[in-house]
């Protein structure tokens, strides 16, 4: 099993992460984390590059520290998007 997956509950962000978030994925819903949590569980590749995770599903990509793990950002992945 993937080490992000064994430590999912460790996810978390902070105020500022969770605003960044919610512009970059046009995102409404208050439950930011969970919602993270759930592309993760479901995500279509995983990569551990340096100090952080890159988690893809679909079009989203999440970045995530992997000693804290803090979501750091997501963003929509143009290259499956267009």
């Amino acid at each position: 099993m993937n080490e992000l997956l064994e430590n999912i509950d460790k996810i978390q962000t902070t105020e500022l992460g969770i605003i960044r978030i919610k512009k970059n994925l046009e995102f409404e819903s208050e439950n930011v984390i969970k919602y993270c949590k759930n592309i993760i569980k479901v995500s279509d590749k995983i990569i551990k590059k340096g100090k952080n995770w890159y988690v893809y599903k679909k079009n989203i990509v999440l970045t995530i520290n992997a000693s804290s793990y803090g979501i750091i950002t997501a963003h929509k992945n143009k290259k499956v998007c267009e």
